[in-house]
């Protein structure tokens, strides 16, 4: 499976609404699901650190623009 077949498959999980974009409370879910225990504020945060077009919402471009990034910072947890 190709990255890009990974990207996809990842955001459809993370895309619980399936609008085709990420908001602040589905990734939050995610973590959630996931065993983390995480504030509103981080995943406003993370949204508004993979986001570029300014919209408050990650497209799979953006996600994959991301995660393509070598330098990109992951968000900050704190």
């Amino acid at each position: 499976m190709s990255e890009a077949n990974d990207y996809a498959s990842t955001f459809a999980m993370i895309d619980i609404d399936g609008d085709g974009l990420i908001s602040a409370p589905e990734l939050q879910r995610l973590m959630e699901t996931l065993g983390a225990d995480v504030r509103e504020e981080f995943a406003v945060h993370a949204v508004e650190v993979i986001d570029t077009d300014g919209d408050g919402l990650v497209s799979l471009a953006e996600l994959t623009a991301f995660l393509e990034t070598p330098d990109a910072d992951p968000p900050d947890p704190s």
